[in-house]
């Protein structure tokens, strides 16, 4: 392990990131020592490059946040950020910035690749941060479980990065579910088929081989974080193509599938599900190499839910399509000739059907001839980002949090376990956190690799 520029020690660190949970507890901070003398948030950005500088700025842009604090594995994007917030202190591993700024912040964002979510985000609210972190919550099915449970033991704000969420066109939906203008729910199509989406799964060979070095403005070692050390090799990880790869991201339905899921849980109240069933692009399958270690182009997952006084039955379908795999042409055909959204829910009720557009067009009610007289809800438009700001100042809390989007994500991820066990019903069982099937059972959450425990996991 490399020394650090401030003034952490290697023993200092050790002891308190990565040691394990025998007994003893841990002390750790509860809140920074003093307020902050300016009344505003004081806040840390983990990850500064592609969605992270996204994120930085739109934390920079609110006036009731002060940025004092940046972190990126990557010296270039650091380097970047940093000219635009000269008075910011720096680093490149989290654990550091941790533990050297304790006293000096609230709150961080985390917007890294999906595999380092859970350490950063659980080790932040263990020292009693406020957190926001991007979708998914974390890699893994049992990392989401552990970190909602943290979330709400610690009392701290949560928001999950579903933006789409605070926007009218999602709170439209959610009330018209609320409300029941549809009827009980008998069936929802979920998709992401956005054109060109795919691209960033179209990795048809193995892993490079041979052995290259990583560029000098990057630390490999530190974004590899918690997964196996690969050996790096360009264009193919950092810094977009990780989504592909089993070791870092979540593939497509666990990237996009928490927006596209957002409006229609929180609407029908939804809990966790029965049992899940996924159905794969036919090469994946038939290809052991990539089965083992990348995430196929399409996928169809179908999830049993528990039915309640918003559907008609007591087990609710919900489908969710990807890639080269699309809602039912008779679903498709419901919108007549309008174009069906690439990105979307439809939701059929006993009185008619829902859907919600991702991205900022207004729910449609079908058929229109009946609910052309229907006076849509009416809201202001939200800034998701903001919201997370005004509760840690003391606000409302988020529409987002994770005790809402934990369960959400849970049952998501537990959708990329089906994946990698396709036309396999696997039975879910929320509160030992286990399927029916073994192999299944092993997948809900990965070893870390030696270096990496982290502390109270």
């Amino acid at each position: 392990m490399k020394t650090f520029r401030h003034t952490l020690t290697r023993r200092k660190f050790v002891e308190t990131t990565t040691i394990a949970v025998i007994g003893a507890p841990l002390i750790l901070s509860c809140s920074r020592s003093k307020p902050s003398p300016n009344g505003k948030l004081q806040h840390a950005c983990i990850g500064v490059g592609g969605m992270g500088w996204s994120d930085m700025n739109k934390f920079r842009e609110d006036p009731n946040v002060e940025i004092v604090a940046i972190c990126d594995v990557d010296s270039d994007n650091l380097k970047k950020a940093a000219a635009l917030l000269p008075g910011a202190r720096t680093y490149s591993d989290w654990r550091e910035l941790l533990y050297a700024e304790d006293r000096n912040i609230d709150s961080v964002n985390v917007t890294v690749p999906d595999h380092n979510h859970f350490p950063i985000a659980y080790t932040a609210i263990r020292k009693r941060k406020h957190v926001y972190c991007q979708k998914p919550m974390c890699h893994d099915v049992s990392e989401v479980r552990k970190l909602t449970e943290a979330a709400i033991k610690a009392r701290v704000i949560t928001q999950l990065g579903t933006q789409v969420a605070a926007r009218p066109c999602d709170r439209m939906g959610v009330q018209l579910l609320k409300d029941g203008v549809i009827g009980k729910i008998k069936h929802a199509y979920l998709c992401s088929n956005r054109p060109g989406a795919v691209e960033n799964y179209r990795l048809q060979g193995p892993r490079p081989k041979e052995e290259q070095s990583a560029p000098a403005n990057l630390n490999w070692e530190l974004w590899t974080g918690t997964s196996p050390l690969r050996s790096w090799a360009p264009e193919i990880y950092h810094p977009m193509k990780w989504r592909a790869w089993q070791d870092f991201g979540t593939g497509w339905s666990g990237d996009i599938g928490c927006h596209i899921f957002d409006p229609v849980w929180k609407g029908l109240d939804m809990k966790q599900p029965l049992s899940v069933k996924a159905e794969v692009q036919q090469s994946w399958k038939d290809s052991a190499e990539r089965r083992a270690d990348t995430w196929p182009q399409g996928d169809h997952i179908t999830w049993m839910f528990p039915g309640n006084e918003k559907t008609e039955s007591d087990v609710f379908p919900l489908e969710w399509f990807d890639g080269e795999f699309y809602p039912p042409e008779e679903i498709r055909a419901l919108v007549g000739n309008m174009e069906y959204p690439a990105e979307s829910s439809m939701i059929i009720g006993t009185e008619g059907a829902l859907l919600i557009p991702h991205g900022g067009s207004a729910p449609v009610l079908f058929p229109e001839e009946k609910f052309k007289d229907y006076k849509m809800p009416e809201f202001e438009p939200g800034n998701h980002y903001h919201a997370f700001v005004v509760a840690c100042l003391g606000g409302p809390k988020t529409e987002s949090h994770f005790a809402q989007s934990g369960p959400m994500t849970e049952a998501i991820l537990l959708g990329t376990v089906a994946i990698r066990i396709p036309d396999t019903v696997l039975k879910w069982y929320p509160e030992t956190l286990a399927t029916d099937n073994a192999s299944a059972n092993t997948m809900l959450r990965r070893s870390y690799r030696k270096g990496w425990k982290i502390a109270g996991f």
